[in-house]
C-alpha cells in the first residue's frame, strides 16, 4: 500500500509541479487573506503572507534563529530558498519526486542559494539523518501525505536537537466525537480528495495534537486557520481557466487534469466545515 501510495505521490508531483510552476509559481501552499480570509491579495503575496504568517504565529526568532533547517515536502524550494534567505540558515529539503528536487536545485542557483540549500529525493517516514540534526523542522503541507502520521511526527521529533522547533502545517478534517462521527457523506466527499490528491487519509487537529504530545513535545501551539485561507481555491480555480493553463494541463497528462477539475472538493470542503487547515508549533 505504502509503496504504491510513494509511486503515486511522486509521479502526480513529477507531473504536475511544472505545471503549477508556470501558472502559480514556486510556493505550492494556500495564501493566507487576513483572519477573516476578506482580504483582496494576488495570490503569490498571499502564499509569502502564510509562510510570514505562520512564522510570526509559532514564536520569536529574533533572538533564537535557526541555523540548519528542514523542509519537508519542500516541493520545488518555494519555502526552503525563502527561509534560507530570511534566516541566512542552511536549509535541507527533501520530496519523493525527483522533478521537483531537480527544479528547486535549479531555483537555488539562480538565486544564488546553491550554498546554503541541499535538495534530496527521501522519504519522510525515514528521514535519512542523523537524530539531533536541525533546529527547525518546516512541514508545510505534507503530512496529510503521509500514510502513517505517528511515525512521520516521530521522525521529525527525532531529528530535531533539543530546544528544536516543529512547524507543522496540514489538511485536516473536522473535530469529531462520538456524538458528532463523520457522515457517510463526509467521508465520501473525503475519499474523493484522496483520490485526486494522492492522500492516504487526513485526521483532526485534536488527533495531531494527541500525537504530538505522545511522540515528546513540549510547548504545543494549536490553531485552526480555515477561514483565512478558504479563499484560496477560489482564486486557483478562477486562474484555472486561462488558455495557457488549460493548454498545460493537456500537457501534464490526465491525473493533473483530473486534480484541477476537482478543485471545487476543497472550496466545498472548507464552505462545509469538513475541510480544516491546522497548525501546530511545538519543541523538542
Amino acid at each position: 500500500m505504502s509503496n504504491q501510495l510513494y509511486q503515486q505521490i511522486q509521479e502526480f508531483y513529477d507531473a504536475s509541479s511544472n505545471l503549477w510552476e508556470g501558472i502559480w509559481g514556486e510556493h505550492m501552499h494556500h495564501g493566507y487573506y487576513g483572519k477573516n480570509g476578506t482580504l483582496k491579495l494576488d495570490r503569490r503575496q498571499a502564499q509569502i503572507d502564510l509562510i510570514e504568517e505562520v512564522l510570526s504565529w509559532s514564536g520569536d526568532f529574533s533572538t533564537n534563529r535557526p541555523h540548519d533547517i528542514l523542509d519537508v515536502g519542500c516541493g520545488i524550494g518555494g519555502s526552503s530558498l525563502y527561509l534560507a534567505e530570511k534566516f541566512g540558515a542552511r536549509v535541507t529539503g527533501i520530496t519523493l519526486s525527483p522533478v521537483q528536487a531537480n527544479r528547486a536545485k535549479e531555483r537555488a542557483r539562480a538565486a544564488g542559494l546553491a550554498t546554503k540549500t541541499d535538495f534530496q529525493v527521501a522519504n519522510a517516514l525515514n528521514i535519512p539523518f542523523p537524530d539531533n540534526s536541525f533546529d527547525l523542522v518546516w512541514s508545510l503541507e505534507s503530512g496529510e501525505h503521509m500514510p502513517d502520521k505517528v511515525k512521520f511526527l516521530k521522525e521529525c521529533h527525532r531529528v530535531l536537537k533539543p530546544g528544536g522547533k516543529l512547524i507543522f502545517v496540514t489538511w485536516c478534517h473536522r473535530p469529531t466525537t462520538p456524538a458528532t462521527p463523520l457522515t457517510a457523506e463526509e467521508h465520501k466527499h473525503l475519499q474523493d480528495i484522496y483520490r485526486v490528491y494522492c492522500l492516504p487519509y487526513v485526521i483532526s487537529l485534536p488527533e495531531y495534537t494527541e500525537i504530538v504530545e505522545r511522540c515528546g513535545f513540549t510547548d504545543l501551539r494549536v490553531d485552526d486557520w480555515s477561514t483565512a485561507v478558504a479563499p484560496f481555491w477560489d482564486v486557483v480555480i478562477d486562474s484555472a481557466i486561462t488558455p495557457q493553463a488549460i493548454f498545460g494541463l493537456f500537457q501534464a497528462g490526465w491525473k493533473t487534469i483530473e486534480a484541477a477539475m476537482s478543485l471545487k472538493l476543497m472550496s466545498e470542503g472548507y464552505r462545509s466545515g469538513l475541510v480544516r487547515f491546522g497548525l501546530i508549533a511545538a519543541t523538542k
